[in-house]
């Protein structure tokens, strides 16, 4: 599967109606310019096209905690319900987990949404494990 970093405004806009199945909240005007200047903070999206559009999309950054050292933290990974079922964010994870194998990292991480279960399955079956709770505070 060809899988292609979005580096490029073009790019980041194919990436658009994948992104938003996942963050419905993002407005489509601002999409480009948030992720830009995300790209200059470390953030990185890649995608796997079809029919000219990204068909699914992971957003992930190199990250570095004293519980875990060094890691790929994975932001965003989903997939156009058309394109489910065909190993794209399967391959999008093995594209993250070569990235990290080949910078000396010992781990890749991500959070999930706990109604997600599809998507636990694939993290599951990849050999992710649940090792905590993620807690969040609104302000």
């Amino acid at each position: 599967m060809n899988i292609k970093l979005a580096t490029t405004k073009e790019d980041i806009l194919k990436c658009w109606d994948v992104i938003n199945v996942l963050r419905p909240h993002l407005q489509p005007e601002a999409f480009a310019d948030t992720v830009l200047e995300m790209l200059q903070e470390g953030y990185k999206l890649a995608f796997i096209e079809k029919d000219g559009k990204g068909a699914a999309a992971i957003g992930y950054r190199y990250q570095n905690f004293l519980y875990n050292g060094k890691h790929i933290y994975i932001d965003d990974l989903v997939t156009l319900p058309a394109y489910r079922k065909q190993g794209l964010a399967a391959a999008l994870l093995d594209f993250v987990d070569a990235e990290a194998r080949a910078n000396g990292y010992k781990c890749v991480t991500l959070d999930s949404g706990h109604h997600r279960n599809d998507a636990h399955r694939l993290y599951l079956n990849k050999g992710f494990i649940i090792s905590s709770h993620h807690f969040l505070k609104n302000l």
